[in-house]
């Protein structure tokens, strides 16, 4: 029989692998998106789909701080079923938009409206899931409970590179293009009931004390992150990083690998995939080490280690492109990848206040994932055009992980937030460093 602390972190997870698979799969299908949204699958074709994409993170900050501001009030869980339902009504527009040869531009503009409603529901998805095991978590293992976090982001990194490499194995490209791309979001709406069940069954984490209006929660809010905001720049630095990092490397490398490298699609998607695979454990084995040795010197070190290794590993690639040195790279930076994405949701989360974690968490996180990470995929489309060098794609990715890593060591150096609170009269939280 499945515990009540176990059926809720399981939901959670679950939960956060579906929103994270809608984000993943519109990434993974620039290449066919772009010919069936704007007629072709050129350069400047690709260069509209990448800000179809960022348009999903314009609404992300307010879906933070609304969604966040009832996690508060309300409970984690009562708010990441609300986000998910609005995840929902985005993937049936996308999966019902009629494409260019059908309406123009109408379904473009479809999806622009489906991108906004995906942004607004994870707006606060990391943060109200991840405060959510963190707060279930049995004293001295936050670090553990938090890594999960991102193995559910590495498990819709396997689901949606699956069911593409599927697509890519079973119709040819015309069939992808007609109607097989509509597939991948489809299934997800399949498979949410069940998540949805999973979450309501799981309790809350108890609501915050409804001490005061709106309004009011809105002005506490605002002097909390007043009172936090060395923290929110250095979290803010990390994020900025990793969101770049990550949306590169494991997000953009099918629309690289295809269109740059001219790779098969079937065999990147299988790589992307097994990239995802190889994560998992030492997304895993961060998260026990950060339980033992502090979760920011895990970060810190993982972080150097990948930024030494992306751009022997990206030169390689560059200079003989083939499916073996590409799956040499994407396995090779998985296993630096995931011991600090293991490290990282933890870290992030608990030295922030837990009266206001979920609300200035989520706020920090969106902002900088819009400003950063939205535009990543855009600015690399025009980096490679510009350039012509294959090498821009590292170089960019090379440059993030360097921000990450300064934001990391900032953390990993700073006071310890206990004492900190305590001189200015706060509740101290436990944090590991």
């Amino acid at each position: 029989m499945i515990s009540r602390r176990n059926r809720a972190v399981i939901g959670s997870i679950a939960g956060n692998a579906l929103e994270w698979y809608d984000f993943m799969v519109f990434s993974y299908l620039v290449p066919v998106i772009s010919a069936v949204f704007f007629g072709g699958a050129g350069q400047r074709a690709v260069l509209f789909t990448t800000i179809l994409f960022g348009m999903g993170f314009l609404t992300r900050p307010l879906g933070g701080v609304v969604l966040g501001l009832f996690a508060d009030r309300h409970g984690t869980g009562s708010a990441m079923v609300l986000g998910m339902s609005v995840m929902a009504v985005s993937m049936l527009l996308i999966a019902c938009a009629p494409g260019w040869h059908t309406a123009g531009l109408v379904g473009a503009g479809i999806v622009v409206v489906a991108r906004l409603l995906q942004g607004f529901s994870a707006g606060a998805e990391f943060a109200t899931s991840t405060s959510f095991l963190i707060e279930e978590a049995p004293p001295g293992r936050r670090g553990f409970y938090g890594s999960w976090q991102m193995v559910g982001q590495a498990a819709a990194q396997i689901l949606g590179s699956g069911v593409g490499f599927m697509l890519a194995t079973a119709l040819s490209p015309e069939m992808l293009v007609a109607w097989g791309w509509r597939l991948p979001f489809a299934f997800g709406l399949v498979i949410l009931p069940a998540i949805l069940v999973l979450r309501r069954n799981g309790q809350d984490t108890e609501p915050r004390p409804a001490r005061d209006t709106l309004q009011g929660s809105a002005a506490r809010f605002l002097r909390d992150l007043r009172r936090q905001k060395g923290r929110a720049l250095s979290v803010a630095g990390l994020v900025g990083g990793t969101s770049a990092t990550l949306y590169i490397l494991y997000g953009y490398n099918i629309t690289f690998a295809t269109r740059t490298l001219h790779l098969p699609i079937r065999m990147v998607f299988f790589i992307t995939m097994a990239a995802a695979v190889v994560m998992v454990p030492f997304i895993l084995l961060a998260g026990c080490l950060g339980d033992r040795f502090g979760g920011r010197r895990v970060l810190f070190v993982s972080l150097i280690g990948l930024l030494i290794a992306i751009i022997p590993l990206s030169a390689f690639l560059v200079a003989g492109p083939s499916v073996g040195r590409l799956l040499i790279m994407q396995v090779g930076l998985a296993v630096f990848s995931g011991l600090f994405l293991g490290a990282y949701s933890t870290v992030v989360t608990e030295v922030f206040e837990p009266g206001s974690r979920t609300t200035v968490l989520a706020t920090v996180h969106n902002m900088t994932v819009m400003l950063v990470g939205g535009t990543s995929q855009t600015i690399v489309t025009w980096l490679l055009a510009v350039t012509g060098s294959a090498m821009a794609s590292g170089l960019y990715v090379a440059m993030a992980v360097l921000g990450a890593a300064l934001g990391a060591g900032w953390l990993a150096v700073e006071r310890r937030p206990a004492r900190r609170m305590a001189l200015s009269g706060a509740e101290p939280v436990p944090v590991h460093v």
